[in-house]
């Protein structure tokens, strides 16, 4: 069986967070289930023939969504800095005004008929991939009293089988709302939580077009990226 090197305490969220109220009811009570690699590895493997990729999530029918265009891109690495080549990234957000394309989002900000908020991409050889969007709106969320979640885009990863997934969230820098927002602070280690942050790329910013983010994920190791649920 493979061996990895075990996240260091603090670096993931616990799976139950008294601050970020749903986790009461959803976190599990019971000691987890390991599953045999044998009977993950047998499972179907996600790829583009089967799922084709959508990079472009800044765009419907032809027709451009409102807000500022956004380039995201990074490499995706296990813990001794190799590329994981063929992962599916699944990717979901809220618009510009910050509301999701989803018939249970109820905020009462303005829909984009031309933004759905969800594309797919693939790594290639390197590890890397790369999208297009709109950046994401803060939004309420009813946590608690004046609760407003910070600009974030989800991240669904998955590897060659069934049971590799993995989500995360990636935030951008400099938003205010960070400090305050219960499910960037379940991470216990600051270090850990700065890894969540996007950071801000000129080279793959284009000129009068879309600012570039860069935002590398690693799966295992001291550098791990924070991921829900704490595996």
């Amino acid at each position: 069986m493979t061996t990895y090197w075990p996240f260091p305490p603090g670096s993931q969220p616990p799976y139950d967070v008294p601050s970020y109220g749903s986790t009461v009811r959803r976190h599990p009570r019971q000691p987890l289930v390991p599953v045999a690699p044998t009977i993950e590895h047998a499972g179907p493997v996600f790829s583009p023939a089967q799922y084709p990729a959508e990079a472009d999530l800044s765009r419907v029918d032809g027709r451009d969504a409102m807000g500022q265009r956004i380039i995201v891109a990074g490499r995706v690495t296990d813990e001794a800095d190799r590329p994981i080549a063929g992962a599916m990234i699944e990717l979901w957000q809220a618009n510009a005004a910050g509301r999701y394309h989803h018939e249970r989002d109820n905020h009462d900000a303005p829909l984009d008929p031309h933004f759905r908020g969800a594309g797919r991409v693939f790594t290639d050889g390197d590890g890397s991939y790369r999208f297009v969007s709109i950046k994401p709106g803060a939004y309420p969320w009813r946590n608690h009293p004046n609760a407003w979640r910070p600009n974030h885009i989800h991240f669904s990863l998955f590897g060659a089988s069934w049971g590799a997934r993995l989500v995360t969230q990636m935030y951008f820098p400099g938003d205010p709302l960070l400090a305050i927002d219960p499910v960037f602070l379940s991470i216990p280690d600051t270090a850990a939580r700065a890894r969540l942050v996007s950071a801000f790329d000129l080279t793959l910013t284009q000129p009068e077009w879309a600012l570039g983010y860069r935002f590398d994920i690693v799966l295992r190791g001291l550098h791990a990226t924070p991921f829900e649920g704490g595996r």
